[in-house]
């Protein structure tokens, strides 16, 4: 015995049954790529940072020497990369938490994102200058 008004009655609107999605839109993907991402950013953060260390007290000809090598400038442009990723993506989250106003949002969230490029080009440029 079933009841045809149950089986046929959703709480999802006909859009977003066409496009598949629910109330969240599209945080899931905001949610996965911040995962991938720091999956991503624990083995190079421990690189940097025992590279760091070992580079602590070295000249400055020695570090420019360190990051000229192809291997560590392509880890640092690729650690700088998901870092500035990363980090304008977990700001983007609190924002959209905490902030009231769309306007305010939206906002806030372009100008972490315009700031996060500018340094992430900043900083990708000064290593390629250095290894180039």
């Amino acid at each position: 015995m079933s009841n045809d008004y149950a089986d046929n009655t959703t709480m999802r609107s006909p859009l977003g049954r066409v496009r598949g999605l629910g109330s969240a839109k599209g945080g899931t993907h905001h949610w996965w790529m911040q995962r991938v991402s720091s999956a991503a950013l624990l083995p190079l953060t421990i690189w940097f940072a025992l590279s760091a260390a070992s580079l602590a007290g070295a000249s400055y000809e020695t570090t420019v020497a360190w990051i000229a090598r192809p291997w560590n400038a392509v880890l640092l442009l690729v650690t700088i990369g998901i870092s500035f990723q990363h980090a304008a993506s977990g700001v983007q989250v609190i924002i959209e938490d905490y902030a009231n106003q769309e306007w305010l949002k939206m906002g806030g969230i372009l100008a972490v994102k315009a700031i996060c490029v500018l340094l992430a080009l900043a900083s990708a440029l000064a290593v390629l200058r250095i290894a180039v």
